[in-house]
């Protein structure tokens, strides 16, 4: 028996990453799986991989997330768990931040998480489970990163508010905040040869001296997608080696 059998889940974002090791985590516990991805071959294999289902979607335009929402209906069974996985952004210090700049980040990580879960409302099931991609970069003040950081923030907020408005229906929502995993858009932040040293420079600044796995991240998404997290909504969860609590 798995944790989540009988369950449906939405990972966006799934095709690699935290996304897919989460998407993995939570069909091999039981749950039917749907991902989202932009790219039609990486979706494809990403859900032929783990026996998911695979939906085209780019969550910064509202379009396709009706088509997304059209096709979850179409399966019957509502959602229990949406982790509202898919974002992104890149470095720009204040002087170089360009108005195309902060749309792309504000559109995928604020936008995209904001109009995913009110597409998926209607589908979720009494008692589900919200899980929202925050960051570690919410809660510090890096150099060249403020616009993805503020983003990350705004999410943090509506976390506490949607918890708020979503408890007489038993919904649950909690912020999951990784801090650096080795990931592929953690380490395209650099330039190929220099991926290495980034990962090795983030590890010196942690006090368990690594980066985490995606593995780790679906872990801790799995607990507060099932009933272990039951008492738990409007909180953060840190899964970032100490980062930001040592």
């Amino acid at each position: 028996m798995g944790q989540l059998d009988g369950k449906t889940a939405l990972v966006t974002g799934g095709t690699s990453g935290i996304g897919l090791a989460t998407a993995k985590r939570l069909a091999d516990e039981g749950a039917y799986v749907f991902i989202t991805g932009r790219d039609r071959a990486r979706l494809d294999a990403a859900a032929a991989s783990i026996g998911a289902h695979g939906v085209q979607s780019d969550i910064s335009k509202p379009e396709e997330l009706d088509t997304l929402a059209a096709e979850i209906a179409a399966h019957g069974a509502g959602l229990d768990i949406v982790f509202a996985n898919a974002g992104g952004g890149d470095f720009a210090t204040l002087a170089d931040v360009t108005p195309q700049h902060y749309r792309d980040n504000f559109d995928r990580n604020v936008a995209g998480t904001v109009f995913t879960v009110q597409k998926t409302l209607p589908l979720l099931n009494d008692g589900a489970s919200i899980i929202l991609a925050g960051s570690t970069a919410a809660s510090e003040g890096m150099p060249a990163f403020g616009l993805y950081a503020a983003s990350k923030a705004a999410i943090r907020s509506l976390g506490r508010t949607w918890a708020a408005e979503l408890a007489d229906r038993k919904i649950r929502v909690n912020t999951i905040v990784p801090g650096p995993i080795e990931t592929p858009g953690l380490t395209g932040l650099a330039p190929a040869d220099q991926q290495q040293e980034l990962l090795d420079g983030m590890a010196a600044n942690l006090p368990l001296k690594r980066v985490g796995k995606p593995e780790e991240i679906a872990a801790a998404v799995l607990f507060l997608a099932s009933d272990q997290s039951s008492f738990m909504t409007g909180a953060e969860l840190a899964v970032d080696g100490g980062q930001i609590q040592v």
